[in-house]
């Protein structure tokens, strides 16, 4: 009997070894090495060139003729929204969120809208009966006889079913329970995954079906299995919220059909997922007025300004080396704020321990946030409180200045909408545009100039 030869293979980059080593010499993570069975070299197909294109050949870019395809719509205008306006048809999707997040009731709505509007649709479930699916179905009140069900893992019977049916959207929950005959690993490996997908991706582009696949999260928070996963589809959405809150995020990180900053806002309710349609007013609802240490800030999601607060709380330090935390910003751009505003503005931070949070669950990335968390750090460690109807807007430099920044327009609108009466906004976008009336929009050049205008600084 031929001995089965092994190799190991990293399910973060797809680096293969003969042996096994505790940390990935491609990518340097450790423990992500994977046993696999080598397939025989007996089974291997060797390219035949005959020197003539076969069937496809190559077409000049000039003759390529185009067109406009129409969008699927769903009945949720947020899920749109991160899509960059509905479902290509053809593409693959991966979507990936924690267990327990709602990953499977999203994609069961989604189906039960599209099946309502007249389309076939098949959802396959590698983890769930039917008899599960049905009751879940039931709970979100799906009722519609073009909602195809199917538990099954086999790869193979699911292509099967899928040229029967023909359906107009597949959804694959999830791709770590799919497995091929031909390949000996077990499901969920990187070989399976990877080949599955690819198979998957063959059927979408072929027969002109988006596929929706669901992916298991690890513990670091990124979709299990080789990073070349989120590479091979054409969108990668992360559904993201705490399992004991109510608000879901569905983000997207990579999307071939639009952009990648769209953010869409859900409240997980009994009857299933409802789509928040002013995300603004949530963040904002439970902000206490006069508090010390709290700002808003108008930052841009994609195409959407979202009003969001920024909490500070400055304490002086009880250890050698103070404490720099922050939730939903980059920790890094704490200490760097604070290091201007103790340089430009005279605060002695360097003895605080500083805690900064965006309120909400929410993660900004956007550098015109740095002026709210500015001043929400001057506030705290002053003790006074800004006014509870300012908005600030504006990246801060390591000099003190406040520089411009993008769709100011939009910014200040949604403010104006919500309510807030000033709006403190670097100089430099004061020009090109036309504020609400019902607003008061003041224009800074400094970090001083702004706590003058917030705090009442008189330095």
């Amino acid at each position: 009997m031929a001995k089965i030869k092994t190799k190991y293979v990293c399910h973060e980059c797809g680096y293969e070894s003969p042996k096994w080593m505790g940390k990935c010499p491609s990518c340097n993570s450790w423990n992500t090495l994977v046993e696999e069975v080598v397939a025989s070299q007996s089974n291997a197909r060797h390219i035949m060139v005959t020197g003539e294109p076969t069937k496809t050949k190559p077409e000049k870019i000039t003759s390529i003729v185009t067109k406009d395809e129409p969008r699927i719509k769903t009945n949720m205008r947020e899920f749109n929204r991160v899509l960059g306006g509905g479902i290509v048809p053809g593409s693959l999707v991966l979507i990936g969120g924690d267990p327990g997040i709602g990953k499977s009731t999203l994609l069961l709505q989604v189906s039960a809208q599209l099946a309502d509007s007249n389309l076939d649709i098949l959802y396959i479930s590698g983890e769930e009966s039917t008899r599960q699916t049905k009751l879940r179905a039931d709970r979100l009140g799906v009722k519609s006889d073009q909602l195809y069900v199917l538990s099954e893992t086999n790869l193979v019977e699911i292509v099967n079913q899928i040229e029967y049916i023909n359906p107009s959207l597949v959804v694959i929950d999830s791709i770590q329970t799919i497995y091929r005959d031909e390949i000996t690993s077990a499901p969920g490996s990187v070989s399976q995954v990877r080949e599955c997908t690819s198979e998957l991706m063959r059927i979408a582009k072929n027969k002109h079906i988006p596929i929706f696949i669901v992916g298991h999260v690890t513990k670091e928070g990124s979709i299990a299995g080789p990073r070349l996963l989120e590479h091979m589809v054409d969108a990668v959405l992360y559904f993201e919220g705490e399992r004991h809150h109510t608000f879901r995020i569905l983000r997207g990180v990579k999307n071939r059909f639009g952009s990648t900053n769209e953010m869409g806002i859900f409240e997980m309710k009994e009857e299933g997922l409802r789509e928040v349609m002013n995300p603004s007013e949530i963040f904002l609802e439970e902000r206490s007025q006069g508090a010390a240490g709290s700002t808003v800030v108008a930052s841009m999601e994609g195409s959407r300004p979202v009003l969001v607060e920024i909490q500070s709380l400055i304490s002086p330090t009880s250890f050698g080396n103070p404490r720099r935390m922050a939730t939903g910003i980059d920790h890094n751009r704490v200490p760097l704020l604070m290091a201007v505003l103790e340089k430009r503005v005279g605060l002695l931070l360097q003895n605080q321990d500083a805690y900064v949070k965006v309120a909400g669950g929410v993660k900004l990335d956007e550098p015109a946030i740095d002026l709210a968390i500015a001043v929400s750090i001057a506030s705290s460690f002053r003790d006074k409180p800004s006014r509870h109807d300012d908005v600030l807007i504006g990246e801060v430099g390591l000099t003190g200045e406040v520089r411009r920044v993008a769709r100011i327009d939009q910014r200040v609108q949604e403010a104006a909408k919500l309510g807030f009466k000033r709006a403190i906004i670097p100089s430099k976008n004061l020009d090109g545009w036309t504020p609400p009336v019902e607003i008061d929009v003041i224009g800074v050049n400094t970090i001083q100039d702004a706590l003058k205008k917030t705090l009442g600084d008189r330095d």
